[in-house]
């Protein structure tokens, strides 16, 4: 969304059938646009573990951001500071575990690029909100770019789908949007939808959660 004006307006509207829970603004402002029991359409099409259509199985936060369409931005400590809070609170009223703190592109790759690579899920992980690798960075970017040798695929996309993920393959390979989703969570240096040795690495580490 351009604006927290266009966001709300947009949110808010019949027209374009979509809406969230809770909007946080750039400087922390939080609306909440509805009740944490009842629906809200941010979901739409989307897949997690055995989920399907997430709408009635989520509760979605939406973050005041240009987004890619328009000049992605960073977003600012007193956004995330209120999104921590909120999420504390959600986590502990529903009980909600931490590999099922999601992003949008994560649970509908084909279609969402929210909330991207510019997202701080490492700052979420130190709160206990979320999942991230243990490997040391300098040490894991030996292998950006390198190709997979000698991996069985088969167990790969396993321990991809345990982490959440249920559309891996198209065609028999790895899907490329899948890869993308992936990289902005867990390797947010570069995304470029090829899944390397370092994605392999993070995926290895990230077996820990479950």
């Amino acid at each position: 969304m351009r604006s927290l004006q266009s966001a709300v307006e947009r949110l808010l509207s019949k027209k374009y059938e979509v809406s969230s829970h809770y909007l946080i603004g750039r400087n922390g402002k939080v609306l909440q646009l509805v009740k944490d029991n009842n629906i809200a359409w941010h979901a739409g099409v989307s897949n997690w573990f055995n989920f399907k259509n997430l709408n009635k199985n989520s509760i979605g936060i939406e973050l005041e951001n240009k987004g890619h369409q328009y000049g992605y931005q960073d977003f600012p400590n007193k956004q995330i500071t209120e999104l921590i809070k909120i999420l504390k609170r959600l986590k502990k009223k529903f009980k909600i575990q931490n590999i099922n703190i999601t992003g949008h592109s994560d649970i509908a790759p084909h279609r969402k690029t929210d909330p991207g690579e510019k997202f701080p899920w490492k700052k979420l992980y130190k709160n206990d909100l979320a999942i991230w690798h243990s490997l040391d960075e300098k040490f894991i970017n030996n292998f950006r770019l390198k190709k997979l040798i000698n991996i069985n695929k088969k167990n790969m996309v396993k321990m991809i789908k345990k982490l959440g993920y249920s559309r891996v393959l198209k065609a028999g390979h790895l899907d490329k949007d899948f890869t993308k989703a992936f990289q902005r969570r867990h390797r947010q240096q570069l995304i470029n939808g090829i899944f390397d040795q370092e994605c392999y690495l993070i995926l290895n580490s990230l077996q820990k959660f479950i």
